[in-house]
């Protein structure tokens, strides 16, 4: 009786505690000891957002890579707020694909307009980090399952720029980015355990000296199918489920 009167009483309590763990773990928090324009990019997940890959008989659910950085209006880059880990760090799951070096995947189709407009170029000649050299934990986390909030900021005397995502789900393939693709090929993107459909780019110009202070992010275009160079096509008719990836993306500032 007692036992059954305990369980009464701190239900509530721990239903609470539940509710303020899944509010925690749908915001991230980018460059803590950076001060500036709060930036507050709210990112919906889409129907497309959790992506089923088959790997032999194992199927796993991945969720997208994503960048988001900022430029300056004369497209200069200037800063990346936030990265998720895999990208940051180049640990893979899985086994090396037919045209990646076993124990050192790098999935230079991941999330290449951002690696090249940030423009550091590694030992191996990429854009991408290392496991030896990669981003700062201070503005990376695991990829989001779900829906969540990126709590970062700016320089204090940044008034106006450019935010931009990249997002990307690996072996996202279609009847245009096929799975069969060979190199060479204007739609190859790694091969069987490549991107698929190419990253999507989104963004927005900033202006705080107006008095609107929340923006929606646009769909700018795809990135480099094969993630060898650093351009933004416009053309996204022959993107299907990337487009769906994200839902509106939206970021305040203050």
């Amino acid at each position: 009786m007692n036992m059954k009167k305990t369980l009464i009483i701190f239900t509530p309590f721990f239903f609470l505690a539940a509710l303020l763990v899944i509010a925690k773990e749908s915001i991230i928090v980018t460059r803590p000891e950076h001060t500036g324009k709060d930036i507050k990019l709210y990112i919906e997940a889409g129907k497309h957002w959790g992506h089923l890959f088959e790997s032999g008989s194992v199927s796993i659910k991945t969720t997208p890579q994503i960048a988001v950085w900022v430029e300056d209006l004369e497209g200069n880059y200037l800063d990346t707020l936030y990265v998720t880990r895999r990208t940051a760090t180049q640990k893979w799951r899985g086994k090396a694909g037919p045209y990646e070096e076993k124990g050192n995947i790098r999935r230079k189709a991941s999330l290449p307009y951002w690696a090249h407009r940030r423009g550091v170029r590694y030992d191996d000649g990429l854009f991408l980090p290392t496991r030896k050299d990669p981003l700062p934990d201070s503005i990376t986390s695991a990829s989001p399952k779900e829906s969540f909030q990126l709590s970062s900021s700016v320089g204090e005397d940044l008034d106006s720029f450019m935010i931009y995502v990249e997002i990307n789900n690996s072996t996202d393939f279609n009847e245009y980015y096929t799975r069969d693709a060979k190199p060479g090929d204007v739609h190859f993107s790694g091969g069987s355990f490549g991107s698929g459909q190419p990253s999507v780019i989104y963004s927005v110009a900033i202006d705080t000296k107006k008095l609107k202070n929340k923006y929606d992010l646009q769909l700018a275009g795809h990135s480099s199918p094969n993630g060898e160079n650093g351009q933004l096509f416009a053309d996204i008719s022959k993107l299907t489920t990337a487009k769906h990836i994200a839902g509106k993306i939206v970021v305040t500032v203050n």
